[in-house]
């Protein structure tokens, strides 16, 4: 039965958030502050926070930094996932991940079709790994990033959520890489 193992120990990881945006600025940035605040919130430690606009280049630059940077665990970005043609963040990251998760972007339109219907196709929702990295590609929506959250992430990021959770594999991401 899923659910938190108390004794077992919290373990803080770090995370960045990476807005995508042409029009957001810090003052309103809604969905950045749901995910700020949710990361807090749950204990973790939030080690960076911007907003770059939608261009694949910057977009990838800024991601892969983080990947490479060591307090960095998890890098979520907001923003971008949509058909228009400034729509390109899946298109900017998925070129950068080692593994994709397909089972994130089934859940999270699980999830969604609970609450918008056929909307949720209209996103193109992501997650991989890089550089021992988790990486989540979310829509621009505060809606969309809370029903992330809450229902994949809290858990998945919490070393107590049982049966499995990725904070207990993150020791073992970079296995390929040392094997010389």
């Amino acid at each position: 039965m899923p659910g938190l193992d108390e004794r077992r120990p919290f373990i803080p990881i770090g995370i960045a958030v990476l807005t995508v945006s042409d029009t957001r600025t810090r003052a309103d940035d809604k969905s950045g502050d749901v995910l700020e605040a949710r990361i807090r919130e749950a204990g973790h430690r939030l080690e960076a926070r911007t907003i770059v606009p939608d261009e694949r280049e910057k977009i990838y630059g800024q991601v892969k930094a983080w990947t490479l940077d060591a307090a960095i665990d998890v890098v979520i970005t907001t923003g971008g996932t949509g058909f228009t043609g400034r729509d390109v963040t899946p298109e900017a990251l998925e070129p950068l991940f080692e593994k994709r998760m397909d089972g994130f972007s089934e859940v999270f339109h699980r999830i969604s079709y609970e609450k918008i219907g056929t909307s949720t196709i209209q996103s193109r929702v992501t997650g991989g790994v890089a550089n021992a990295t988790f990486i989540f590609v979310l829509p621009g929506s505060p809606g969309a990033c809370k029903d992330a959250w809450d229902g994949i992430l809290k858990q998945q990021l919490d070393y107590r959520h049982m049966p499995c959770n990725f904070v207990e594999i993150m020791p073992r991401l970079d296995e390929h890489l040392k094997r010389g």
